[in-house]
C-alpha cells in the first residue's frame, strides 16, 4: 500500500508540474512540491517496511531483486528533485526547472517500478515478473483481498489527506510571509 500511495502522490505531482509548464503558476509549483514531499514519505516508509519484511521472510535486509533496486532508484531520483528545488533561489526559474525534472523523474519512476522488472529475465521474489503472478489467484485469496484492497484505498486516502493538510499549511505560510514582506 505504501507504493500505491507513493505512485498516486507522484502522479499528482507530475500533473501539477505539467500545469506549471502550461501556466507558470507558482501555486501549482507549491502543490507539485508538496505532492513529491509527501510521496517521498511513503516511498521511504515502503523501503523501510519492505526491508523489515525481507528480513523476516527471506532472512536478509536487502536482496539484489530488480524491483527493490528500482524502488530505491525511484526514491533517489525524487530526492534529487528536492535537492534541485533547494539549489535554485529564484522562484519562477525554480518552478520551471523543477517541473521539467518532475516529468522526467515520473517517467523514470514508472520505468523502474513497472517496465524494467518485467523486461528482466531474472526471477524475482516479487509478484508480477519472472513467472511469479501479480495479484492473481495464486497470491491473493478472497479473504486476503477483503483486507488488501481496502488497506490500499485507506493508505491512498491517508496520503492524499496528508498532502492536503501539508499543502494548506504551505499556502498559509506563504501568505503570511508575503503579508510580512509588505
Amino acid at each position: 500500500p505504501m507504493w500505491f500511495t507513493m505512485v498516486v502522490l507522484m502522479s499528482l505531482g507530475v500533473w501539477k508540474s505539467i500545469q506549471v509548464l502550461r501556466t507558470n503558476s507558482l501555486e501549482e509549483d507549491l502543490a507539485a512540491s508538496v505532492a513529491v514531499q509527501v510521496g517521498l514519505v511513503f516511498g521511504v516508509l515502503g523501503l523501510i517496511t519492505g526491508s523489515l519484511w525481507a528480513r523476516v521472510t527471506w532472512e536478509t535486509w536487502w536482496t539484489p531483486d530488480v524491483k527493490l533496486n528500482g524502488a530505491a532508484a525511484g526514491v533517489l531520483i525524487y530526492l534529487a528533485y528536492l535537492v534541485l528545488r533547494g539549489s535554485v533561489p529564484e522562484p519562477s526559474k525554480r518552478a520551471r526547472l523543477a517541473a521539467i525534472y518532475s516529468v522526467f523523474a515520473f517517467t523514470f519512476m514508472l520505468l523502474f517500478f513497472f517496465v524494467l522488472p518485467r523486461l528482466n529475465s531474472v526471477e524475482s521474489l516479487h509478484p508480477g515478473n519472472g513467472g511469479n503472478p501479480a495479484f492473481g489467484q495464486y497470491d491473493l485469496d478472497n479473504r486476503l483481498r477483503m483486507v488488501f484492497y481496502p488497506a490500499c484505498m485507506g493508505w491512498i486516502l491517508f496520503g492524499v489527506w496528508m498532502y492536503d493538510l501539508r499543502h494548506r499549511l504551505q499556502r498559509l505560510q506563504h501568505r503570511l510571509s508575503d503579508a510580512n514582506d509588505q
